[in-house]
Order: C-alpha cells, then structure tokens, then sequence
C-alpha cells in the first residue's frame, strides 16, 4: 500500500461500495484487504474529525472522504434504534433513505444521509460533516428499479462514507485546488449586460424602433462633433 504512486485517490463508486466492500465484509471474504482498506470502526462513538486518522491507509491521507465498517449496535441488535450521539453533538439523518441501484438497475441497498450538529439537539448547530450510510440488500428475490417486492436489509455491518462539504458547486472535484483556481482564472469572463443590448433592440410599448433611430442618430452627431474637434487640435499643433 506504501508504494501507491503520488496522487492516486481511493474514489470507489456507490455500486462498487456496497456490491464488493460491503458484501465481501458481510460474507467474511478477502478480510485482509478490507481492513487495510477500509477499517472497523464504531463510528457513532467519535466526533468526525477524530475518524480520518482511523481510517485505512489508502484513504488516510485524503482530505475529502474516509471510509469505515460499522458493526450493529448492540441497542439496534435488540429491536432497538442506534445511538449517534458524540460527545461533542450527534448525528441527524436528512430526508429518508433512498435505494442505490446497480447499472443493471438492481436494488443493490439502501443509503441514509446524515449530517453532523454540535452541541444537543434540538439546539444544535449545523457543521460542514456528513455522513452516507449504506447497507447491503439481503440475497434471494431479484428487485429491479420497476419492482414493489418489500426489500429486507442487512444489518451486521454498515459501511459509511465520512466527509466534508465541498465550497463549489462540483462535489468531490478530483482535480488539486491550484488547477482549479487556474481553470476558473482561464475561464471567458462573462460580456457585460450593458455591452451585450443592441441599439437596434425594441421595447414592449412599440415605440422601440423610433427610439432606436433617435439614438443612433444622437450617436453619430456626437461623433461627428468629436472628430471635428480632433481635427481643430491637430490644425492648432
């Protein structure tokens, strides 16, 4: 792992999350790999900047997203729900879990957004952590994007994706931060409101081409007036 080539970033997709890491995890293959990976962590017990140190070594030196293994509560193993309180806030789920599909437009699981609050709720303060917590969908019926069958779960182990919102409008922009501010340095600047109405435009009460004409006709004599000017200077040098 210690001879990755500088710059090569652990991106995996949703599909690839849940349909190797997650299930690998959940059926006890390649766990060798999957701890160097993406570790075990109770994730709910920490505060979300103490995670990115815990996190594996192809992740650790991130500075976007880490990923971790997190085993089922022992509340939520007896009927319970989980705890995702910290000791400095706790965990809000936004909006309700949605399906993640496969490219064959399989139900591969479920994922729940979380974001992180300091302080207690209902009182907290929002802060710029989030969480996507995926669990993988139990084997057996086949579900497709079209299909009402209810869909159960696994609960073993979650695999949540711990990050940061990113300030511009592109989420997890791979690119460094100095080509970005040069891509948007290089980037054609937008032509002026004022530059870009034409003389010639009309306006709603259809008087615009008259007004248009008068206008024109004001230019010219303005520069009609300018250029007799400027010939007076250069005769008086």
């Amino acid at each position: 792992m210690s001879s990755l080539p500088p710059g090569y970033r652990f991106y995996p997709t949703e599909e690839e999350l849940i349909g190797f890491y997650l299930r690998n995890k959940l059926e006890h293959r390649r766990e060798d790999m999957m701890e160097q990976v993406v570790p075990v962590a109770h994730v709910h017990r920490f505060d979300p900047w103490q995670l990115p140190p815990m996190s594996g070594e192809l992740c650790r030196r991130d500075g976007e997203q880490w990923f971790f293994f997190c085993p089922m509560q022992e509340s939520e193993a007896h009927g319970g729900r989980p705890t995702r309180t910290t000791a400095s806030g706790y965990w809000k789920a936004t909006g309700s879990p949605t399906r993640v599909y496969s490219s064959m437009n399989r139900v591969m699981g479920m994922k729940r957004t979380m974001v992180f609050y300091l302080g207690r709720a209902p009182n907290g303060t929002k802060t710029q952590w989030k969480m996507n917590e995926y669990r993988a969908r139990e084997e057996g019926a086949t579900s497709t994007i079209h299909s009402s069958a209810e869909l159960k779960f696994r609960s073993e182990f979650t695999l949540c994706r711990i990050c940061t919102k990113s300030g511009c409008s592109r989420s997890f922009d791979r690119r460094p931060s100095e080509a970005v501010a040069a891509a948007n340095t290089d980037a054609p600047k937008p032509v002026s409101a004022k530059r870009s109405l034409s003389h010639d435009s009309t306006t709603s009460d259809g008087n615009g081409s008259h007004r248009a004409l008068r206008r024109r006709g004001q230019d010219d004599a303005r520069l009609d007036n300018e250029n007799e000017a400027s010939e007076l200077l250069q005769n008086w040098f």
